[in-house]
């Protein structure tokens, strides 16, 4: 009996934590819509991993997306603006000059914060400008 009400806590627990852990529905493009400050990436959202800093600003804006200010070799350039749509939940964004697109999940998003989780599992973290 104590293995069986060990087993029921596991369980519970771990539908806790991967709740606490889901993705939020995105059911417009006005959920996203404005200007983001990119301020940091990472590749897994483990705490003990260094966050990568940023430069870039991503603008939302009428269903086109431009990302502004990316640094390259010691210089910056903005991005031609590209179409995004929200498609079931996801941010769907299309690649520069290609028949490709990104996926984004919405982690998490206040007024002044944004968090998006990439297709491949790369974490955004937004600040509202």
């Amino acid at each position: 009996m104590k293995k069986l009400n060990q087993v029921a806590s596991l369980l519970v627990l771990a539908f806790f934590v991967n709740a606490a852990a889901a993705d939020v529905e995105l059911k417009s493009k006005e959920e996203v819509s404005g200007t983001w400050k990119l301020q940091s990436t990472k590749n897994t959202a483990n705490e003990k991993e260094v966050a990568i800093p940023r430069e870039d600003t991503w603008v939302f804006k009428d269903g086109k997306l431009t990302i502004l200010h990316i640094p390259r070799e010691g210089k910056y350039y903005d991005q031609p603006p590209v179409n995004y749509e929200i498609e079931e939940g996801k941010l769907k964004v299309a690649q520069v000059g290609s028949s490709r697109v990104d996926f984004f999940s919405l982690i998490e998003k206040n007024d002044n914060k944004m968090t998006l989780k990439g297709k491949f599992g790369g974490f955004f973290y937004f600040e509202k400008k």
